[in-house]
Protein backbone atom coordinates (compact mmCIF):
# COMPACT_ATOMS: atom_id res chain seq x y z
CA UNK A 1 0.00 0.00 0.00
CA UNK A 2 1.30 3.46 -0.91
CA UNK A 3 2.19 5.57 2.12
CA UNK A 4 0.19 8.73 2.76
CA UNK A 5 2.30 11.59 1.40
CA UNK A 6 -0.14 14.50 1.23
CA UNK A 7 -0.23 17.58 3.50
CA UNK A 8 3.13 16.91 5.08
CA UNK A 9 4.86 20.21 4.28
CA UNK A 10 6.52 21.78 7.35
CA UNK A 11 5.96 18.63 9.44
CA UNK A 12 8.74 16.65 11.10
CA UNK A 13 8.58 13.06 9.91
CA UNK A 14 10.40 9.75 9.84
CA UNK A 15 10.33 8.04 6.45
CA UNK A 16 11.01 4.36 5.88
CA UNK A 17 12.10 3.24 2.39
CA UNK A 18 13.25 -0.05 0.98
CA UNK A 19 16.92 0.68 1.69
CA UNK A 20 17.10 3.21 4.55
CA UNK A 21 15.25 5.53 6.92
CA UNK A 22 15.21 9.34 7.02
CA UNK A 23 14.18 11.89 9.60
CA UNK A 24 13.66 15.60 9.11
CA UNK A 25 11.30 18.40 8.09
CA UNK A 26 9.28 18.12 4.88
CA UNK A 27 9.87 21.04 2.53
CA UNK A 28 7.75 22.22 -0.37
CA UNK A 29 8.67 20.13 -3.41
CA UNK A 30 8.44 21.24 -7.03
CA UNK A 31 8.14 17.63 -8.21
CA UNK A 32 4.87 15.89 -7.39
CA UNK A 33 6.63 12.52 -7.33
CA UNK A 34 9.28 13.58 -4.81
CA UNK A 35 9.14 14.35 -1.09
CA UNK A 36 11.82 16.89 -0.19
CA UNK A 37 13.17 16.56 3.36
CA UNK A 38 15.64 18.72 5.28
CA UNK A 39 17.60 16.22 7.35
CA UNK A 40 18.87 16.86 10.87
CA UNK A 41 22.34 17.32 9.35
CA UNK A 42 21.10 20.38 7.46
CA UNK A 43 21.23 18.76 4.02
CA UNK A 44 18.17 18.29 1.81
CA UNK A 45 17.26 14.95 0.27
CA UNK A 46 14.64 14.08 -2.34
CA UNK A 47 12.80 10.78 -1.82
CA UNK A 48 10.74 9.15 -4.56
CA UNK A 49 7.19 8.60 -3.30
CA UNK A 50 6.87 5.17 -4.90
CA UNK A 51 9.81 3.92 -2.81
CA UNK A 52 8.34 4.98 0.53
CA UNK A 53 7.00 2.19 2.73
CA UNK A 54 5.92 4.15 5.76
CA UNK A 55 5.75 7.72 7.05
CA UNK A 56 5.37 8.68 10.70
CA UNK A 57 4.59 12.24 11.72
CA UNK A 58 6.75 13.10 14.71
CA UNK A 59 6.04 15.49 17.53
CA UNK A 60 6.61 19.02 16.24
CA UNK A 61 9.54 20.70 17.94
CA UNK A 62 9.26 24.22 19.21
CA UNK A 63 10.57 26.82 16.85
CA UNK A 64 14.22 27.41 17.60
CA UNK A 65 15.64 30.87 17.63
CA UNK A 66 19.07 32.13 16.82
CA UNK A 67 20.76 33.06 20.05
CA UNK A 68 21.59 36.74 19.87
CA UNK A 69 24.05 38.26 22.29
CA UNK A 70 23.32 41.88 23.15
CA UNK A 71 25.72 44.23 21.42
CA UNK A 72 27.20 46.73 23.85
CA UNK A 73 26.86 50.19 22.44
CA UNK A 74 28.67 52.17 25.12
CA UNK A 75 31.91 53.83 24.13
CA UNK A 76 35.01 51.74 24.71
CA UNK A 77 38.68 51.92 23.82
CA UNK A 78 38.20 49.23 21.16
CA UNK A 79 38.70 50.10 17.51
CA UNK A 80 35.53 50.49 15.47
CA UNK A 81 35.01 48.17 12.52
CA UNK A 82 32.22 48.71 10.00
CA UNK A 83 30.31 45.52 9.21
CA UNK A 84 28.24 45.78 6.03
CA UNK A 85 25.62 43.03 5.81
CA UNK A 86 24.39 42.15 2.29
CA UNK A 87 22.95 38.65 2.74
CA UNK A 88 24.12 35.16 1.86
CA UNK A 89 24.52 32.03 3.96
CA UNK A 90 26.63 33.83 6.58
CA UNK A 91 23.60 35.96 7.43
CA UNK A 92 21.00 33.20 7.06
CA UNK A 93 19.47 30.65 9.38
CA UNK A 94 17.14 27.66 9.28
CA UNK A 95 13.50 28.56 9.86
CA UNK A 96 12.26 25.65 11.98
CA UNK A 97 8.63 26.31 11.09
CA UNK A 98 9.09 25.89 7.35
CA UNK A 99 12.41 24.07 7.21
CA UNK A 100 13.67 26.64 4.74
CA UNK A 101 16.81 28.76 4.97
CA UNK A 102 15.94 32.43 5.41
CA UNK A 103 18.01 35.60 5.86
CA UNK A 104 18.38 37.03 9.34
CA UNK A 105 15.90 39.83 9.76
CA UNK A 106 18.20 42.13 11.73
CA UNK A 107 21.79 42.87 10.69
CA UNK A 108 22.79 43.05 14.35
CA UNK A 109 21.93 39.36 14.75
CA UNK A 110 24.98 38.53 12.67
CA UNK A 111 27.25 39.45 15.58
CA UNK A 112 25.93 36.41 17.43
CA UNK A 113 27.68 34.25 14.84
CA UNK A 114 31.08 35.10 16.33
CA UNK A 115 30.65 36.69 19.78
CA UNK A 116 34.44 36.96 20.10
CA UNK A 117 34.48 39.95 17.78
CA UNK A 118 32.88 42.01 20.52
CA UNK A 119 36.05 41.49 22.53
CA UNK A 120 38.39 42.71 19.79
CA UNK A 121 36.45 45.50 18.09
CA UNK A 122 33.39 47.67 18.31
CA UNK A 123 31.09 46.74 15.39
CA UNK A 124 29.26 49.45 13.46
CA UNK A 125 26.48 47.78 11.47
CA UNK A 126 24.97 48.80 8.14
CA UNK A 127 22.87 46.91 5.62
CA UNK A 128 22.42 48.72 2.27
CA UNK A 129 20.50 45.70 0.93
CA UNK A 130 19.87 42.02 1.73
CA UNK A 131 20.06 39.63 -1.23
CA UNK A 132 21.59 36.27 -1.98
CA UNK A 133 24.68 36.74 -4.12
CA UNK A 134 23.16 35.08 -7.19
CA UNK A 135 20.64 37.94 -7.20
CA UNK A 136 23.29 40.66 -6.98
CA UNK A 137 24.04 42.74 -10.04
CA UNK A 138 26.13 45.76 -10.97
CA UNK A 139 23.69 48.14 -9.29
CA UNK A 140 24.33 46.36 -5.98
CA UNK A 141 28.09 46.56 -6.60
CA UNK A 142 27.83 50.33 -7.11
CA UNK A 143 25.78 50.81 -3.95
CA UNK A 144 28.24 48.68 -1.99
CA UNK A 145 31.23 50.66 -3.31
CA UNK A 146 29.60 53.90 -2.11
CA UNK A 147 28.98 52.38 1.35
CA UNK A 148 32.62 51.33 1.59
CA UNK A 149 33.82 54.78 0.49
CA UNK A 150 31.79 56.38 3.27
CA UNK A 151 33.26 54.16 5.99
CA UNK A 152 36.78 54.22 4.59
CA UNK A 153 36.88 58.01 4.91
CA UNK A 154 35.61 58.04 8.52
CA UNK A 155 38.61 58.52 10.86
CA UNK A 156 36.97 56.47 13.64
CA UNK A 157 36.56 53.38 11.42
CA UNK A 158 39.61 51.11 11.48
CA UNK A 159 38.47 48.81 8.67
CA UNK A 160 35.48 47.38 6.82
CA UNK A 161 34.05 43.84 6.79
CA UNK A 162 31.41 42.86 4.23
CA UNK A 163 29.20 39.79 4.72
CA UNK A 164 28.20 38.36 1.35
CA UNK A 165 26.98 35.19 -0.33
CA UNK A 166 29.57 32.91 -1.90
CA UNK A 167 28.22 32.18 -5.37
CA UNK A 168 29.31 35.48 -6.91
CA UNK A 169 31.65 36.66 -4.15
CA UNK A 170 34.70 36.86 -6.44
CA UNK A 171 32.71 39.06 -8.84
CA UNK A 172 31.90 41.37 -5.92
CA UNK A 173 35.53 41.51 -4.74
CA UNK A 174 36.65 42.30 -8.29
CA UNK A 175 34.03 45.03 -8.65
CA UNK A 176 35.13 46.72 -5.42
CA UNK A 177 38.79 46.34 -6.42
CA UNK A 178 38.20 48.38 -9.58
CA UNK A 179 35.56 50.78 -8.27
CA UNK A 180 37.48 51.84 -5.14
CA UNK A 181 40.43 54.16 -5.72
CA UNK A 182 43.10 54.97 -3.12
CA UNK A 183 42.05 52.22 -0.73
CA UNK A 184 43.51 53.35 2.59
CA UNK A 185 42.15 50.70 4.98
CA UNK A 186 41.30 47.00 4.85
CA UNK A 187 38.13 46.17 2.90
CA UNK A 188 37.44 42.54 3.80
CA UNK A 189 34.74 40.33 2.31
CA UNK A 190 33.81 37.16 4.17
CA UNK A 191 31.26 34.41 3.84
CA UNK A 192 29.94 31.08 5.03
CA UNK A 193 29.54 27.92 3.02
CA UNK A 194 27.38 26.33 5.71
CA UNK A 195 24.62 28.02 7.68
CA UNK A 196 25.07 29.06 11.30
CA UNK A 197 22.54 26.39 12.40
CA UNK A 198 24.93 23.59 11.49
CA UNK A 199 27.70 22.33 13.73
CA UNK A 200 30.08 22.38 10.77
CA UNK A 201 29.40 26.04 9.99
CA UNK A 202 32.46 28.02 8.94
CA UNK A 203 30.94 31.39 9.81
CA UNK A 204 32.48 31.95 13.27
CA UNK A 205 36.11 31.47 12.22
CA UNK A 206 35.63 33.38 8.96
CA UNK A 207 34.01 36.38 10.64
CA UNK A 208 36.52 36.44 13.51
CA UNK A 209 39.50 36.33 11.13
CA UNK A 210 37.84 38.92 8.87
CA UNK A 211 37.63 41.36 11.79
CA UNK A 212 41.31 40.75 12.61
CA UNK A 213 42.09 41.47 8.94
CA UNK A 214 40.07 44.70 9.18
CA UNK A 215 42.25 45.77 12.11
CA UNK A 216 45.49 44.92 10.27
CA UNK A 217 47.67 47.01 7.95
CA UNK A 218 46.40 45.23 4.79
CA UNK A 219 44.95 48.13 2.79
CA UNK A 220 43.46 45.96 0.07
CA UNK A 221 40.11 44.65 -1.10
CA UNK A 222 40.38 41.01 -0.04
CA UNK A 223 38.42 37.86 0.78
CA UNK A 224 38.99 36.09 4.11
CA UNK A 225 37.84 32.51 4.67
CA UNK A 226 38.83 28.98 5.63
CA UNK A 227 42.22 27.93 4.23
CA UNK A 228 41.58 24.23 4.92
CA UNK A 229 38.56 22.07 5.69
CA UNK A 230 39.52 22.28 9.39
CA UNK A 231 38.90 25.15 11.78
CA UNK A 232 42.58 26.05 12.08
CA UNK A 233 43.20 29.26 10.12
CA UNK A 234 42.00 31.47 7.27
CA UNK A 235 43.55 32.83 4.10
CA UNK A 236 43.44 36.51 3.21
CA UNK A 237 43.14 36.54 -0.59
CA UNK A 238 43.55 39.39 -3.08
CA UNK A 239 40.18 40.50 -4.44
CA UNK A 240 41.12 40.18 -8.13
CA UNK A 241 43.09 36.90 -7.84
CA UNK A 242 40.62 34.66 -6.04
CA UNK A 243 37.91 32.27 -7.18
CA UNK A 244 35.33 29.90 -5.71
CA UNK A 245 36.71 26.48 -6.65
CA UNK A 246 34.26 24.13 -4.92
CA UNK A 247 30.50 24.15 -4.49
CA UNK A 248 30.38 23.17 -0.81
CA UNK A 249 33.82 22.82 0.82
CA UNK A 250 34.59 25.30 3.56
CA UNK A 251 37.91 26.14 1.90
CA UNK A 252 36.25 26.78 -1.45
CA UNK A 253 38.01 30.08 -2.20
CA UNK A 254 41.56 29.72 -3.49
CA UNK A 255 44.25 32.12 -4.71
CA UNK A 256 44.78 31.87 -8.48
CA UNK A 257 48.24 32.29 -10.04
CA UNK A 258 49.47 33.85 -6.81
CA UNK A 259 49.92 33.27 -3.10
CA UNK A 260 47.59 34.42 -0.30
CA UNK A 261 48.28 37.88 1.07
CA UNK A 262 48.36 36.47 4.61
CA UNK A 263 47.39 33.65 6.94
CA UNK A 264 45.13 34.67 9.84
CA UNK A 265 44.58 32.65 13.02
CA UNK A 266 41.66 32.74 15.44
CA UNK A 267 43.86 34.24 18.16
CA UNK A 268 44.66 37.23 15.93
CA UNK A 269 48.10 36.19 14.69
CA UNK A 270 48.71 37.28 11.10
CA UNK A 271 51.50 35.82 8.98
CA UNK A 272 52.36 37.81 5.87
CA UNK A 273 52.83 35.53 2.85
CA UNK A 274 52.83 38.03 -0.01
CA UNK A 275 53.28 41.73 -0.70
CA UNK A 276 50.30 44.00 -0.18
CA UNK A 277 49.45 47.70 0.03
CA UNK A 278 49.57 49.16 3.53
CA UNK A 279 47.45 51.69 5.35
CA UNK A 280 47.71 55.33 4.32
CA UNK A 281 46.01 58.65 4.87
CA UNK A 282 44.72 58.78 1.31
CA UNK A 283 41.12 59.77 0.72
CA UNK A 284 39.30 56.83 -0.84
CA UNK A 285 36.96 57.44 -3.75
CA UNK A 286 34.27 55.22 -5.23
CA UNK A 287 34.10 55.27 -9.02
CA UNK A 288 30.78 53.46 -9.29
CA UNK A 289 30.68 52.71 -13.01
CA UNK A 290 29.58 49.64 -14.93
CA UNK A 291 28.19 49.10 -18.43
CA UNK A 292 25.93 46.07 -18.49
CA UNK A 293 26.36 45.71 -22.26
CA UNK A 294 29.36 43.51 -21.42
CA UNK A 295 29.36 39.77 -22.07
CA UNK A 296 31.26 36.79 -20.67
CA UNK A 297 31.27 33.96 -23.21
CA UNK A 298 32.71 30.46 -22.89
CA UNK A 299 33.95 29.00 -26.18
CA UNK A 300 33.57 25.23 -26.49
CA UNK A 301 33.88 22.65 -29.28
CA UNK A 302 30.91 22.80 -31.68
CA UNK A 303 29.91 26.29 -30.45
CA UNK A 304 28.43 28.38 -33.24
CA UNK A 305 30.09 31.68 -34.15
CA UNK A 306 26.59 33.10 -34.63
CA UNK A 307 26.56 33.87 -30.92
CA UNK A 308 28.80 36.85 -31.75
CA UNK A 309 26.07 38.18 -34.05
CA UNK A 310 23.60 38.05 -31.16
CA UNK A 311 25.73 40.36 -29.02
CA UNK A 312 26.40 42.70 -31.97
CA UNK A 313 22.66 42.98 -32.67
CA UNK A 314 21.91 43.61 -28.99
CA UNK A 315 24.33 46.54 -28.92
CA UNK A 316 26.98 45.07 -26.66
CA UNK A 317 30.18 47.08 -26.27
CA UNK A 318 32.54 44.45 -24.91
CA UNK A 319 33.08 40.68 -24.80
CA UNK A 320 35.30 38.53 -22.64
CA UNK A 321 35.75 35.15 -24.33
CA UNK A 322 37.01 32.25 -22.24
CA UNK A 323 39.45 30.72 -24.70
CA UNK A 324 40.99 27.27 -24.43
CA UNK A 325 44.66 26.43 -24.07
CA UNK A 326 46.91 29.45 -24.40
CA UNK A 327 44.14 31.48 -26.03
CA UNK A 328 42.42 29.64 -28.85
CA UNK A 329 38.96 29.29 -30.36
CA UNK A 330 38.04 27.57 -33.61
CA UNK A 331 39.52 29.67 -36.44
CA UNK A 332 39.14 27.28 -39.35
CA UNK A 333 36.19 25.60 -41.08
CA UNK A 334 32.46 26.29 -40.88
CA UNK A 335 32.54 26.83 -37.11
CA UNK A 336 35.38 29.36 -37.24
CA UNK A 337 34.90 32.38 -34.98
CA UNK A 338 37.54 34.41 -36.79
CA UNK A 339 35.33 36.35 -39.23
CA UNK A 340 32.67 37.07 -36.61
CA UNK A 341 35.33 38.39 -34.23
CA UNK A 342 36.68 40.65 -36.99
CA UNK A 343 33.15 41.89 -37.58
CA UNK A 344 32.67 42.66 -33.87
CA UNK A 345 35.98 44.55 -33.68
CA UNK A 346 35.05 46.61 -36.77
CA UNK A 347 31.80 47.53 -35.02
CA UNK A 348 33.86 48.99 -32.18
CA UNK A 349 33.29 46.15 -29.73
CA UNK A 350 36.19 45.41 -27.37
CA UNK A 351 36.95 41.68 -27.67
CA UNK A 352 39.26 40.10 -25.09
CA UNK A 353 40.48 36.57 -24.37
CA UNK A 354 40.93 35.21 -20.84
CA UNK A 355 42.18 31.72 -19.91
CA UNK A 356 39.47 29.09 -19.65
CA UNK A 357 42.07 26.98 -17.83
CA UNK A 358 41.83 29.41 -14.86
CA UNK A 359 45.48 28.82 -13.99
CA UNK A 360 48.21 29.95 -16.36
CA UNK A 361 48.17 32.67 -18.99
CA UNK A 362 46.91 33.24 -22.52
CA UNK A 363 49.69 34.06 -24.99
CA UNK A 364 49.21 35.05 -28.66
CA UNK A 365 52.85 34.47 -29.60
CA UNK A 366 53.13 30.67 -29.35
CA UNK A 367 50.74 29.21 -31.95
CA UNK A 368 49.70 30.57 -35.34
CA UNK A 369 45.97 30.46 -34.50
CA UNK A 370 46.45 32.87 -31.60
CA UNK A 371 48.63 35.17 -33.71
CA UNK A 372 45.87 35.32 -36.32
CA UNK A 373 43.25 36.12 -33.68
CA UNK A 374 45.40 38.86 -32.17
CA UNK A 375 45.84 40.34 -35.66
CA UNK A 376 42.04 40.37 -35.93
CA UNK A 377 41.90 42.67 -32.89
CA UNK A 378 41.60 40.31 -29.92
CA UNK A 379 43.19 41.59 -26.69
CA UNK A 380 44.99 38.80 -24.82
CA UNK A 381 44.58 39.35 -21.06
CA UNK A 382 47.51 37.31 -19.74
CA UNK A 383 46.67 35.43 -16.53
CA UNK A 384 43.56 37.38 -15.53
CA UNK A 385 40.58 35.40 -14.24
CA UNK A 386 37.63 35.44 -16.70
CA UNK A 387 35.27 36.79 -14.04
CA UNK A 388 37.74 39.52 -13.08
CA UNK A 389 38.18 40.38 -16.77
CA UNK A 390 34.40 40.66 -17.20
CA UNK A 391 34.08 43.03 -14.25
CA UNK A 392 37.09 45.09 -15.33
CA UNK A 393 35.79 45.51 -18.88
CA UNK A 394 32.30 46.47 -17.68
CA UNK A 395 33.81 48.99 -15.27
CA UNK A 396 36.00 50.60 -17.95
CA UNK A 397 33.21 50.71 -20.52
CA UNK A 398 31.06 52.50 -17.96
CA UNK A 399 33.79 54.97 -17.04
CA UNK A 400 35.65 55.68 -20.29
CA UNK A 401 34.09 57.33 -23.34
CA UNK A 402 37.00 56.54 -25.65
CA UNK A 403 37.13 52.87 -26.75
CA UNK A 404 40.85 53.10 -27.48
CA UNK A 405 41.41 54.11 -23.87
CA UNK A 406 39.43 51.05 -22.80
CA UNK A 407 41.54 48.78 -25.00
CA UNK A 408 44.72 50.28 -23.57
CA UNK A 409 43.58 50.11 -19.94
CA UNK A 410 42.50 46.46 -20.29
CA UNK A 411 46.21 45.61 -20.52
CA UNK A 412 47.25 47.80 -17.60
CA UNK A 413 47.52 46.31 -14.12
CA UNK A 414 44.94 48.49 -12.38
CA UNK A 415 44.17 46.42 -9.26
CA UNK A 416 46.67 43.58 -9.19
CA UNK A 417 44.66 41.52 -11.69
CA UNK A 418 47.81 40.48 -13.58
CA UNK A 419 50.76 38.57 -12.16
CA UNK A 420 53.73 38.98 -14.47
CA UNK A 421 55.71 36.17 -12.85
CA UNK A 422 53.69 33.02 -12.22
CA UNK A 423 55.45 30.41 -10.10
CA UNK A 424 54.82 26.68 -10.37
CA UNK A 425 54.30 26.81 -6.61
CA UNK A 426 51.22 28.98 -7.12
CA UNK A 427 49.30 26.14 -8.80
CA UNK A 428 46.52 24.67 -6.60
CA UNK A 429 47.67 26.49 -3.46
Amino acid sequence: MKAQTENLTNKRVSIETEKQNFEGIVLESYDANIILVKLNSGYNVGIEKNKIRKINILKQEKKEKVLVRDIKTEKTAKDEVAIIVTGGTISSRLDYESGAVKPLTKPEDVIAIAPKINDIAKPVIESPFMVFSENMNHEHWKKLALSVEKFMNKPNIKGIVILCGTDTLHYVSSALSFMLKDVSKPCVLTYSQRSIDRGSSDSALNLTCAVYAALSDIAEVCIVGHATSNDNFCFCLKGTKVRKMHSSRRDAFRPINTKPLAIIYEDGRIEKTSEYKKRSNAKAKAEAYFDDKTALIKWHPNSTPDIIDFFIEKGYKGMIIEAVGMGHVCADGKLSWLEKIKKAVKKGIVVCFAPQTIYGSVNPHVYSTARELEKAGVIYLKDILPETAYVKLGFLLGKEKNIENVRKLMLENLSGEFNERISERDFLV
